[in-house]
């Protein structure tokens, strides 16, 4: 009976044991995957920038700048320019084709050039692994100087997300298989014991670690950018937090900035906070936002 019983401990532990070199090298190979899909991202970026380079070169502009590189979705990006200028269709869809041919992840991509402001589309064309299937159109009239925006967006990734997602589906069923094997009951923490996560605001209580905000008993989920953004202004209530902080906190990485507005979220958040009438975010003309808390 005693041989039985240490059998099947000594099979708990090697199945233990085997489970946690499974876990670890799906996470490796998790980040791994990241890291390089990471590395892509930052190498596309450096050649459509080379792109907005070149594009000025061309219009015979050396001097002014190409303005960073607006990451609007996860395939698209738009690239603007300080001043006017002019392009040749023809030489447009050539240095562009030319670049992206260097992309570290090939894949279709549709290109528009529009007018700044108006969002009209000046020009624009497709290319395809395939060139039968490239879409060009009239390459030959020298489009006016204007103020334009190269818009381009890729073909969604589709296979990569898929693998992507049974290497993140893996990791849960690994760790809960482990789970049934050894099982404790955690011990209870209690919100005090961990200050830095939990703040109080008025009468609310704000979670940021589990992304919760609790008015008057009722929880309300919030989103990661809205959770380190309330973060931000939680840590330094009633004080004016300037606009340019609170982009460069979430959203700029490396001169790419994502292409949504810090006024739609300070908006939801708001839309949260409202059942508790003494906090809100009140904006500062010419300087910024304070979260206003009335004692």
């Amino acid at each position: 009976m005693v041989d039985s019983q240490n059998l099947i401990s000594g099979n708990r532990r090697y199945l233990f044991g085997l489970m946690i070199l499974l876990i670890i090298g799906m996470i490796s190979l998790l980040f791994g995957l990241k890291g390089s899909d990471d590395f892509n991202l930052a190498r596309r970026e450096v050649l459509l920038r080379r792109v907005g380079h070149e594009v000025l070169l061309h219009s015979g502009d050396s001097t002014s700048r190409v303005l960073p590189v607006r990451k609007i979705s996860a395939d698209e990006y738009q690239i603007s320019f300080e001043n006017k200028l002019t392009f040749q269709p023809e030489q447009m869809v050539n240095t562009i084709s030319r670049l992206l041919a260097n992309d570290p992840v090939p894949r279709d991509y549709v290109v528009n050039v529009l007018n700044e402001g108006t969002n009209n589309v000046a020009y624009g064309f497709a290319i395809s692994k395939n060139k039968q299937d490239d879409i060009v159109p009239c390459k030959g009239r020298k489009q006016p100087q204007a103020h334009y925006v190269i818009d381009v967006k890729f073909k969604p990734a589709g296979i990569a997300a898929i693998n992507n997602g049974y290497v993140l589906g893996g990791i849960p069923v690994l760790a809960f298989v482990g789970f049934l094997f050894f099982y404790k009951k955690p011990k209870r923490v209690s919100p005090e014991s961990q200050p830095g996560n939990m703040l109080t605001l008025g009468t609310a209580l704000f979670d940021s670690r589990n992304r919760k905000l609790t008015i008057d008993g009722k929880t309300i989920d919030l989103t990661g950018t809205e959770t380190r953004l309330l973060r931000i202004f939680a840590l330094s209530p009633n004080h004016i937090i300037e606009r340019n902080r609170l982009q460069k906190e979430i959203w700029e990485d490396e001169g790419v900035i994502v292409g949504r507005s810090l006024d739609m979220f300070i908006s939801k958040l708001r839309k949260k906070l409202e059942p508790d009438l003494n906090i809100n975010i009140v904006v500062v003309r010419g300087k910024g936002y304070k979260l206003e808390i009335n004692a």
